[in-house]
């Protein structure tokens, strides 16, 4: 029998990664209140019980108090009750956006700021993710991206090492990604701008791909670039770092950035451990400004 835990920040997606986890054939339950949890682990146990598969959702939504919590998971502990605790977490600017575009109030807010109620609650539920087996930050991610991931851990049983990565194509025209944690110039590259067959084309197109690696620079900066990451993403995992985000600049974020960040995206999609997805920031703004 597999149980599994479903918490996190208000806003991060539990109540979407439940709705998912049940297709997956989980049997799930949402918001049981804190005093029934041993009781209910123990009831799953029982020989006559025919769930295989059980989700259960915990959040502060009900004006739970969390603090018995703690000493409710050290019960099963304590009675080697299995449980996997799955946390949701996202950035506060990413739950402020989205509460603020749901027209929703945050359940700890009351009638103050979004942010207030943000705040208190990453402090309540700071021990479930120290105790978490897995955490998602879902501040990038697509809801399809996040039934990707609960589909590897949960169904296929892949092992998860709580890294999601995003690779990301910008034009330093546009700015730097504020939140970059690694920038690559790739401006040293041709520019297949300058070639009137490839202008309007991309690097998502065959032809400005091969323009951009049949040189010897973009060839060795790929491999460079696949060195760098196999050593730095283990690092980072070590560190406990949830969110990578890598991003590769050329002036207009649409050919040589576009074309390095897919080969990088190709290479890391290979390992099946940790998340990847792939962002082209600028791909279409140029077509944009000139209409105007």
């Amino acid at each position: 029998m597999r149980f599994v835990i479903v918490t996190g920040m208000s806003g991060a997606g539990k109540s979407t990664a439940l709705k998912m986890l049940e297709d997956m054939g989980y049997f799930c339950v949402d918001n049981l209140p804190i005093p029934l949890l041993t009781g209910f682990a123990r009831m799953l146990e029982v020989p006559e019980s025919s769930m295989e598969k059980v989700a259960l959702g915990l959040d502060v939504r009900g004006g739970q108090d969390f603090s018995g919590l703690e000493e409710k998971l050290n019960e099963l502990d304590e009675k080697n009750v299995e449980y996997e605790i799955l946390f949701l977490d996202a950035s506060d600017d990413v739950l402020v956006k989205r509460y603020k575009e749901t027209r929703r109030q945050h359940p700890l807010s009351g009638s103050g700021r979004v942010d207030t109620g943000i705040a208190k609650e990453r402090e309540k539920i700071a021990f479930l993710k120290m105790r978490a087996t897995y955490i998602l930050d879902t501040s990038k991610m697509l809801t399809r991206e996040l039934r990707l991931e609960l589909e590897k851990i949960f169904v296929e049983g892949h092992s998860f090492c709580n890294l999601f990565i995003t690779v990301m194509s910008f034009g330093f025209k546009y700015g730097i990604p504020q939140d970059a944690d690694l920038v690559f110039d790739v401006r040293f590259l041709p520019n297949p701008y300058y070639i009137d067959t490839l202008r309007e084309k991309t690097g998502n197109d065959p032809e400005v791909q091969d323009y951009v690696m049949e040189n010897d620079k973009g060839r060795i900066f790929l491999e460079k670039l696949k060195d760098m990451m196999e050593f730095l993403i283990p690092n980072y995992i070590l560190e406990g770092k949830n969110q990578l985000v890598v991003a590769i600049g050329c002036t207009g974020g649409k050919h040589r950035s576009v074309t390095l960040a897919n080969a990088l995206y190709k290479i890391l999609e290979k390992e099946e451990s940790y998340g990847v997805r792939i962002e082209h920031r600028d791909i279409g703004k140029d077509s944009i400004t000139k209409k105007k």
